[in-house]
């Protein structure tokens, strides 16, 4: 008799994650991976596993100044398997290997991916690692011919490749240190070339998977898209402009002060896109006026699209919950867009994922700041920023007690497998009752 139980596809990946997680932190513990030649405490090498492998970016260590090529290599890995899903890189070693990959392994994938049905799952993460391939060398080419002038070779070549990987994949991992410690791109901020490239990578592994099948398929076809690539795409882009132009309202006599037009615009559009997961900043964030600050954390709170390297409650909860909203104002019976009803089940799904991704932001804030006294600001937008893998920081994560970096890895976990995904791992099988109580009516609102 067998016995321990079968793991379900979530719970798979859940425990996937922990393992991959666990792994990276020996091996940055280990005198190799830091120049100093000693061993990390093992609750420092954790938080930077973690965050690697949840591509978020919050560091306790300037990611260049503390470890060797050897230690950023395996940040690079980390970054590359997190934000791909070690699922898919499972299968493609299934490829190589040319082994017969069973429902199990396709049901798995579908779950990694975030795949609307089975069908045609490992076609799509063939795709998957063919266009994750080809963006990425071509970032990572331009980058390296935009570094040269300030690395040289070798430092333009490897430093071209960890930005393009870290940018896809929404890690917001940097090598800048050796510009100043903590700097991240602060010092191309009037770098068109990087700026772009670094923004067109943060939206194409934003995206989601699923989106750049369908549009694989239909190229440029718009009527022939899914409802969800129709919804990805109009929120994305709209979501994108509308905060590039609050922010160039709102900062133009805080963090965008004292800028040419050309690079103020360039900024404010950067910061529109980076706290959709990203955490790569052109600007002293910790420098962001009140308003600018609160509306990083609305955008790190939505995030960017499902099945991508992206976290937050995503973008399409967050349309389905104003489309609610409007609903229920206009009296009307379903939930449409794109002359679509949408499933009842979809927006329940929906204020189940926003309430419970909530609670969990308010229960890491407030422990954070009972235990440390931190100020409510810089605690609630380090929680954000943790469990929607943003990376970015209004300067406390070196500061965090031991209690407040295992919260924090705890956030980056849950943000990276997605709060509803953890959940439903803990409470995979379902418990239908057969008898139901009687219903009564209470007041709300």
């Amino acid at each position: 008799m067998n016995k321990f139980p079968r793991l379900g596809a979530k719970q798979t990946l859940a425990v996937g994650f922990v393992v991959i997680i666990l792994t990276g932190a020996l091996l940055l513990m280990l005198p190799i991976s830091n120049k100093s030649g000693e061993f990390l405490p093992f609750l420092d090498a954790l938080f930077t596993s973690t965050s690697a492998t949840c591509v978020t970016g919050l560091v306790v260590y300037d990611t260049w100044s503390q470890f060797t090529i050897f230690g950023q290599v395996v940040i690079l890995l980390l970054i590359q398997i997190g934000g791909l899903g070690f699922m898919t890189i499972a299968i493609l070693f299934s490829m190589v290997l040319r082994k017969r990959i069973g429902l199990r392994e396709r049901s798995f994938a579908m779950e990694a991916v975030s795949s609307l049905q089975i069908s045609g799952v490992i076609r799509l993460v063939r795709h998957i690692l063919i266009g994750t391939l080809i963006f990425e060398l071509i970032g990572a080419a331009i980058l390296a011919t935009r570094f040269y002038s300030v690395f040289g070779d070798s430092r333009a070549i490897w430093f071209g490749i960890f930005h393009s990987v870290s940018a896809f994949c929404n890690a917001g991992f940097d090598l800048m240190g050796s510009l100043g410690q903590y700097s991240s791109l602060t010092g191309f901020s009037s770098d068109l070339a990087v700026n772009i490239t670094v923004m067109v990578l943060i939206v194409t592994g934003g995206i989601g998977f699923v989106i750049w099948e369908d549009l694989f398929i239909n190229r440029f076809k718009f009527s022939k898209y899914n409802l969800h690539t129709k919804i990805v795409l109009v929120s994305t882009l709209a979501m994108i402009l509308i905060s590039t132009m609050l922010f160039l309202v709102i900062e133009k006599d805080a963090t965008l002060s004292g800028m040419e037009t050309g690079e103020r615009i360039l900024a404010a559009f950067f910061h529109s896109v980076t706290p959709r997961t990203a955490g790569f900043n052109t600007t002293d964030t910790a420098a962001l006026s009140e308003a600018g600050s609160m509306l990083t954390m609305i955008l790190m709170f939505i995030g960017a699209s499902p099945g991508s390297t992206a976290g937050g409650i995503k973008i399409t909860t967050f349309v389905v919950i104003v489309l609610s909203v409007v609903t229920y104002f206009r009296k009307s019976e379903d939930v449409n867009i794109f002359n679509r009803r949408l499933d009842a089940k979809i927006v329940k799904r929906a204020y189940f994922s926003v309430t419970y991704y909530t609670l969990l932001v308010l229960a890491g804030c407030f422990i954070i700041v009972a235990n440390q006294g931190i100020p409510i600001k810089e605690a609630l937008f380090e929680t954000l920023s943790a469990i929607g893998t943003v990376g970015l920081s209004l300067g406390v994560t070196r500061d965090l007690s031991t209690l407040s970096k295992i919260v924090v890895v705890s956030l980056m976990y849950i943000g990276r497998l997605g709060s509803l995904t953890v959940f439903m791992a803990v409470t995979e099988k379902r418990n239908y009752r057969k008898v139901r109580n009687p219903m009564e009516k209470i007041i709300i609102g």
